[in-house]
């Protein structure tokens, strides 16, 4: 596949453009064809090891929706939203896991399983390792999702807001995510922007590149 990046002035224009919408048009919805667009960044999303230890929930239902300030902290972002995301990490990572990982790479690759071995018992000598939380690492690994999902909703001109002010437990709970194994940690409202919303204005506030950054040259 070839590459066709966008300018620098492109890039850093939406990045200025986005901010963390706090009141959503809900009349206005994401269409289809953006959507599955957004759904496939969070596909391609990188993770350590490649393991992509996650899965995410997408709300549209309107009923469902409805349900979502009251465990929100009240806020109306998820009932006003187009797509409402839930990120949830996998629990009790192991062995089993690291064996269906290893057997998709020797699927989509074409190898021999053999030569995934020495791959393999570096896995499962990580996850034995003194110290590893799995679970700690998981969450480590959905905030990079978050992350590309929210850069790509503003390469695309969709507006979003990260939310980790929710009831994770009740949303666990409304959306069966436990039965399945796994775990809520934080959600995303995508869609557009309401016009008056006044934050959609405010100049952003962030401190000055040579205090934030350093090089080693």
């Amino acid at each position: 596949m070839d590459s066709q990046p966008i300018s620098p002035q492109q890039l850093l224009r939406q990045l200025h453009w986005r901010y963390a919408t706090k009141q959503f048009d809900p009349q206005r919805k994401i269409a289809d064809d953006l959507w599955e667009t957004l759904e496939a960044s969070l596909v391609l999303t990188p993770s350590s090891y490649g393991m992509q230890p996650w899965r995410f929930w997408v709300i549209t239902n309107s009923e469902i929706k409805e349900k979502l300030p009251a465990i929100s902290w009240n806020q109306t972002q998820p009932r006003d939203c187009s797509h409402m995301l839930v990120l949830a990490i996998q629990t009790n990572l192991g062995a089993d896991d690291i064996d269906r990982w290893i057997d998709r790479i020797v699927e989509v690759r074409q190898l021999e399983r053999s030569q995934m071995e020495g791959f393999r018992r570096m896995l499962l000598g990580s996850l034995a390792s003194p110290g590893f939380d799995p679970d700690a690492w998981a969450i480590r690994q959905v905030y990079i999702a978050l992350g590309q999902f929210m850069a790509a909703a503003a390469l695309l001109g969709i507006d979003t807001c990260p939310m980790e002010g929710i009831d994770s437990r009740e949303y666990d709970q409304l959306l069966g995510i436990p039965a399945e194994g796994f775990q809520t940690v934080v959600a995303c409202a995508a869609g557009y922007r309401e016009e008056s919303d006044r934050y959609a204005a405010m100049k952003k506030v962030r401190y000055p590149a040579d205090e934030i950054i350093r090089r080693i040259d």
